[in-house]
């Protein structure tokens, strides 16, 4: 689209706002345009109207003020777009028998007027997307003012008595996030905690192992690696979540929401490239398959190949995700869909431990053997589905379900289990595991019911619900030292020996592993509102939980023969309150109880531990600032998580459930728009989280990998002159404190600031929009080190300064 100048505005006078073609009279303006008009001052938006529409817009510089056009998005005839663009302004469009367009204020609700030469618009009612619907693929917010994260109902964040966070898919956009780990570095308390091939995460201090705190839109993922092509945004709920959600770790939820069909068409082709030969290509396709628009479709491919920083190191990654909504009737939907995933990458667990910090290696340094046969895969399938009805305006019933496999094979994986020996500063004993083998299936499934009423001067949103999670696990492979004696398993970590290292197969499997659990659960809520301003949230859940699990050296018959089987059942409440005393201003305060992880270490009785549990005590403020662009989260807390596995003081062998841990802190999470343009997005979390029960030594030191202070800022400027329009500059810095390498607290890892950078540019070629990105990541290039390996002697390194260039084209 042509940018055009605009003189300024006389008070005393009419300024034309117009394309300088032929007028076109609003009878022959029935046919439906395609608009792509973003939400921008009212005097930008109504040019790119009439440049859209051809109709010229007259109306007085004092009328428009500081006012803001809506966004405009998709298939409308000019009638609908100007009243969708002019929504809550209080001007109204009057037009003359010339077909322009004057506009007035409104003093008072519109009536048909009959004075010669004008006649008022006509009343239309607007099917396109309205400004705020997240799922509009040219929303440009950095903040969602709803979440469903919380309460499996769409409820406004400054309504809710915790603190929940969103990211939104313009930011994952803005900062070319390939990874969920990549998006969640914008929340506070989040930190990456896993290794290199699938996604688990700390939050408030406690670990999840990417099995019990990712979900995809609210059902449970397990062994998570997630593709970012197919997602809308992404809710993280801080705290215990098991109220709503069953067995969970305490520290909180991510849920994933994927993209769903839309019934405006949309296209999109994104080319990504960067540093160490990184080539990533997505695709996405969405729109009306009839014409009555009740069948719709959406399809999202991505391929990705690249290189690592690190030495000997590549992947691979194939990503399909179809998906098909079918709307029968206006209250009826139903939704299938498909996801797809194949990830090769070489396999990779880090650098070892020199003394109290990393080895003093290159971070580039590979520590497997560099053999042909190293790759890990990661083969998912995903089926899901899910329907609701809308009884009537008040009631609602909704039922999801979905079936993942995953097949996730580790190969030749090298690992250090101790710190570089001291004697000589140089070597250090390196192993193996190797398991081509590891097949899991789970079903997960729940059904909702939801409805407002009033009762004795009171508003109720009320849920009802049931769910169910079934897992089977089977792992098999080799783990021990490796041969030949070539690769013996004394290392020295400067001159590595690389070379071929047989599979596990010609080897002889020697570790077997097993695991089948599931539970269910029925839990309530209900949200309680009095005086427009006191909101009460109460509700809780009781869980049936079931967990068998076994592991053997010979077969794997024998690990199922060696199950053992555990049962829990638990109730875990959760209340809060929220008083609003100005819309503006939310003061909550909550307490949430929580059946936590099961426990895989055994008592001296032979069986498995009871599950973990945890309380939280919470309260904070949120503010909505800037005519609700920019919303802000503190947060002050108290977790303590119980019935933690410790050595066994009579048996060391064995375990007793008498450890504990707490974590307390304070969370600021800001993000919004500051001005026309300008959107930022800010974290700072202080946590400190320590051992306070625990028979191995460990009492009163730090949970490893926790910084006691973290923080984030990035912000993007959008250009507003007319002159500049379309350039886009943006920068960020992330900084972690130092962190301890594991729970002895015997090695650290250094803090960290790292500086990333944004330069882009959008401009109209037809009726497709086409933006060209760079993205400089670590600009200062400082050396950094992301995690401790499972809580041992293992570090995985951030890279270096490094490039992501990409040309996207939409219409």
């Amino acid at each position: 689209m042509s940018q055009r100048t605009i003189p300024p505005f006389n008070p005393f006078c009419l300024t034309v706002f117009a394309v300088a073609m032929s007028a076109s009279p609003w009878c022959a303006a029935e046919t439906a345009i395609e608009f792509a008009i973003p939400a921008a001052p009212l005097a930008d938006a109504l040019l790119q109207f009439s440049e859209t529409s051809g109709i010229k817009v007259f109306f007085s510089s004092q009328l428009a003020g500081n006012l803001r056009g809506n966004a405009v998005q998709g298939r409308f005839t000019a009638q609908q777009a100007l009243d969708k663009l002019l929504s809550g302004t209080g001007l109204t469009p009057q037009t003359a028998t010339d077909g322009t367009v004057t506009l007035e204020k409104s003093a008072k609700p519109i009536e048909p007027q009959s004075a010669a030469g004008t006649t008022t618009l006509p009343s239309v009612t607007v099917l396109g997307k309205t400004l705020s619907d997240p799922n509009d693929p040219y929303n440009s917010d950095y903040h969602l003012p709803n979440a469903s994260a919380a309460t499996k109902t769409d409820t406004p964040i400054m309504e809710l008595p915790m603190s929940v966070q969103v990211i939104p898919k313009q930011i994952l956009k803005d900062q070319q996030a390939i990874r969920i780990k990549d998006a969640l570095k914008n929340v506070s308390g989040i930190n990456w905690a896993t290794d290199p091939m699938y996604e688990g995460f700390q939050l408030r201090g406690f670990q999840s192992d990417g099995t019990t705190t990712v979900y995809r839109n609210g059902l449970r993922i397990r062994r998570a690696v997630q593709e970012v092509a197919d997602l809308e945004r992404l809710e993280v709920l801080k705290g215990p979540a098991a109220a709503a959600y069953g067995r969970i770790e305490p520290g909180g939820l991510i849920n994933i929401v994927t993209k769903k069909p839309l019934d405006t068409p949309y296209y999109a082709l994104e080319q990504q490239f960067g540093s160490y030969d990184m080539f990533r290509t997505t695709a996405d396709a969405t729109g009306p398959i009839n014409q009555d628009r009740s069948l719709l479709y959406r399809v999202n491919l991505a391929y990705q190949n690249n290189e690592f920083f690190i030495d000997k190191m590549d992947q691979e990654r194939v990503f399909f995700a179809p998906s098909l909504t079918w709307k029968p009737s206006d209250r009826t939907e139903i939704n299938l869909n498909l996801e797809y995933l194949y990830d090769t990458r070489t396999s990779y667990t880090g650098l070892p431990v020199q003394g109290n910090r990393p080895a003093n290696v290159p971070i580039s340094r590979y520590y497997g053997f560099g053999s042909d046969n190293e790759k890990s895969v990661f083969d998912k399938f995903l089926i899901g589905f899910d329907w609701s009805h809308q009884f009537n305006d008040d009631w609602k019933i909704q039922h999801r379900f979905h079936y993942y496999k995953l097949d996730y094979q580790i190969n030749n994986s090298s690992f250090f289990p101790g710190p570089v020996n001291p004697a000589n500063n140089r070597t250090s004993v390196r192993n193996v595991t190797d398991r081509p083998i590891d097949i899991t299936d789970t079903v997960a499934t729940s059904i909702d019911l939801t409805g407002k009423f009033k009762l004795f001067g009171t508003e109720h949103r009320v849920l009802a619900g049931f769910d169910y999670f079934w897992e089977d696990f089977e792992g098999q492979g080799f783990f021990g030292a490796p041969a030949p004696a070539s690769l013996r398993p004394v290392v020295d970590i400067f001159n590595p020996v690389y070379g071929q290292v047989p599979s596990a197969a010609s080897r002889g499997f020697n570790n077997f592993s097993t695991l089948e659990q599931y539970w269910y659960g029925a839990y309530f809520q209900d949200q309680i509102t009095l005086f427009d301003k006191l909101h009460i949230m109460g509700g809780g859940r009781y869980d049936w939980a079931t967990r068998s699990s076994g592991a053997a050296s010979t077969s794997i018959a024998a690990a199922r023969n060696s199950e053992t089987e555990v049962k829990n059942e638990a109730f875990s409440p959760r209340v809060g309150v929220v008083y609003q005393p100005w819309p503006w201003l939310s003061l909550y305060g909550n307490y949430t109880e929580s059946l936590g992880g099961a426990n895989s270490a055994l008592a001296s009785t032979g069986k498995p531990l009871d599950a973990e549990t945890a309380q939280q005590h919470e309260v904070g403020f949120k503010t909505e600032w800037f005519d609700k662009r920019l919303m802000t989260t503190v947060a002050f807390y108290e977790l303590t998580k119980q019935n933690i596995a410790t050595p066994d003081p009579v048996n060391t062998r064995f375990s007793v459930q008498t450890g504990e841990a707490r974590s307390r802190g304070i969370e600021v999470d800001i993000s919004g728009q500051i001005t026309d343009g300008l959107n930022l997005i800010a974290t700072y979390a202080y946590t400190d989280a320590v051992i306070t029960q625990d028979n191995s030594g460990n009492q009163g030191r730090k949970l490893w990998n926790v910084p006691a202070n973290s923080g984030s800022f990035w912000a993007k400027y959008a250009f507003q002159d007319p002159a500049l329009r379309g350039l886009n500059v943006g920068a960020g810095a992330y900084l972690v404190g130092e962190r301890q390498g594991n729970n002895l607290n015997n090695w650290q890892m250094p803090g960290y600031v790292r500086v990333d950078a944004l330069l882009g540019y959008s401009w109209e070629i037809g009726k497709s929009k086409v933006t060209a990105q760079l993205n400089v990541n670590n600009l200062l290039d400082k050396t950094i080190y992301e995690t401790s390996a499972f809580n041992g002697y293992l570090t995985q390194p951030g890279a270096p300064r490094n490039f992501m260039g990409s040309i996207r084209v939409e219409f």
